[in-house]
């Protein structure tokens, strides 16, 4: 007597949804083992899709980091345009540190964006620039504070998060430090400078 193998339901998805499908699959190959070793084959296998519809969308692994790096700066955005200010500046303030923070610690943020900077794709993400524009104007832009000002901040802000998101545990431990450390240090100081910086300019 012969038993049929069930053939798994194939799911039919629009565009949009088969590509945020394979970014989905994608993102948890990479909080898994990193950059480096993701392969357009296993993610088709994670995402439950044939080779050729990751190519598709995609066409190589260079594209596919770039979407993932888009797709990580996106919800970026959302998370702190989501934050409420209050009227304590400072409490917003370090809510939307603790946030941008968290975002490069969490899913690889920054082994991503460090392996894009190495492979020299890290040109290709255009949707930074228009991500620090759209948080400036719509979240930090304060009316006595020039946009650039603002600008040059999250620069510094996020160059800070990189770095402590990519290598601040491993440098902790080497000096014997908590594990946070690093993270605790570099929000004390930003936050300090901005405090100094109202100061300085008589806000």
């Amino acid at each position: 007597m012969s038993i049929r193998k069930t053939k798994p339901k194939r799911i039919r998805r629009s565009p949009e949804e088969s590509k945020a499908n394979i970014l989905a699959a994608a993102e948890r190959l990479l909080t898994k083992s990193g950059p480096q070793t993701l392969r357009l084959a296993d993610v088709a296998k994670e995402a439950g899709v044939a080779n050729a519809t990751v190519l598709h969308h995609f066409g190589a692994i260079g594209s596919l980091h770039t979407a993932l790096m888009e797709r990580m700066i996106s919800d970026l955005i959302e998370r702190v345009l989501d934050i409420e200010l209050t009227e304590d500046t400072e409490t917003s303030r370090a809510a939307a540190l603790t946030t941008l923070f968290d975002a490069f610690e969490q899913k690889q943020a920054a082994r991503l964006a460090a392996w894009l900077e190495l492979t020299d794709e890290s040109r290709r993400m255009t949707s930074v620039r228009e991500a620090v524009k759209t948080v400036s104007e719509k979240k930090f832009h304060h009316q006595n504070v020039p946009l650039e000002v603002v600008e040059n901040v999250m620069l510094v802000c996020i160059t800070l998060a990189l770095g402590v998101g990519l290598f601040g545990p491993t440098l902790s431990e080497l000096l014997g430090k908590p594990e946070d450390r690093a993270r605790k240090m570099a929000l004390t100081l930003l936050m300090g400078g901005l405090k100094q910086y109202e100061i300085d300019n008589g806000d």
